[in-house]
């Protein structure tokens, strides 16, 4: 009895460590009409077990190491057994000496239509397409750890990204939009795309510098942090002198401007006159907080 105890113990220990994420999952069906539907509940159900209980790496996570971040499914309209949704995702990352989490993932995907039967069993294939439902959710969960990776280590998360792109490639087969080039400028095929290309690598390396040699310096020495976080954004004039007005610098600053505006309106002063220049050059659609910066 001892012995199989001591198994189990072993085997409850290790499974959980396995999974990389602590992920909130809500289901929004308010624009149906018909939100107290069940089918809503179960599905929402469902989906928080399959995204926090698969195992996405071969890596093991003890659970202060999980992932936080958040999906929020808005559906627009149903018929039986198909959807027609939009999903906005979020993840953060740990600051070092700090309880403090960074915003480091923010994205609406608009292109979230899907089939769904109360119940129906979730399968994750590696390899080959399953459902929409199942590749839009793994696409996005690696897209997770892909940019949480690489604001730990310079290009960090290559496998990561690179199992979103397989994701991408055969979720191509089916009719579904947002997996091809054609479906316009601000889509999963666009993102991994981008980030994948030597055109955008400012992006991966400033979610390095930004991080490593910024936020997790803060608990250490707040003026040089700051100085190394503005050095960091002004890397990325040169992405955005290739590429103006890229869809790229449009998620990291959706993800950013909130938590820049606020390092730069308080704590020790550091010259700021080159990075608000900058900042208005390469994020005008947030020139509103950069007027916030004041000192």
């Amino acid at each position: 009895m001892y012995r199989y105890l001591s198994i189990l113990l072993i085997l409850v220990v290790t499974t959980s460590w396995s999974q990389e994420l602590n992920c909130n999952v809500v289901v929004n069906a308010q624009q149906t009409g018909n939100e107290s539907n069940q089918v809503f509940k179960t599905l929402e159900r469902q989906l928080k077990e399959f995204v926090n209980n698969t195992q996405w790496t071969d890596k093991s996570y003890k659970n202060q190491e999980r992932i936080d971040c958040g999906m929020v499914i808005t559906i627009n309209d149903y018929d039986t057994d198909r959807f027609q949704a939009t999903i906005q995702i979020q993840s953060s990352r740990p600051v070092y000496g700090s309880t403090y989490g960074s915003p480091v993932y923010n994205f609406n995907d608009k292109d979230f239509d899907f089939q769904y039967l109360e119940f129906q069993n979730f399968v994750f294939n590696p390899t080959q397409f399953e459902s929409n439902l199942v590749s839009v959710i793994a696409f996005h969960i690696y897209m997770i750890l892909g940019i949480d990776a690489d604001t730990f280590s310079p290009n960090g998360g290559d496998e990561y990204f690179a199992q979103a792109q397989t994701i991408l490639n055969y979720s191509q087969q089916n009719n579904a939009k947002g997996w091809k080039l054609e479906d316009g400028r601000q889509t999963r095929f666009i993102l991994i795309d981008n980030i994948l290309s030597p055109t955008f690598k400012e992006f991966r390396d400033v979610l390095y510098s930004y991080h490593r040699s910024g936020l997790d310096q803060m608990s250490i020495d707040p003026k040089e942090a700051k100085e190394g976080i503005a050095k960091s954004i002004m890397t990325l004039q040169s992405m955005n002198n290739k590429r103006p007005n890229s869809f790229l610098m449009r998620v990291f600053f959706d993800t950013k401007s909130d938590e820049i505006e606020q390092i730069f309106s308080g704590g020790p002063n550091v010259k700021v006159s080159d990075l608000i220049a900058t900042l208005s050059k390469i994020a005008p659609m947030h020139s509103s907080k950069w007027r916030n910066i004041n000192f």
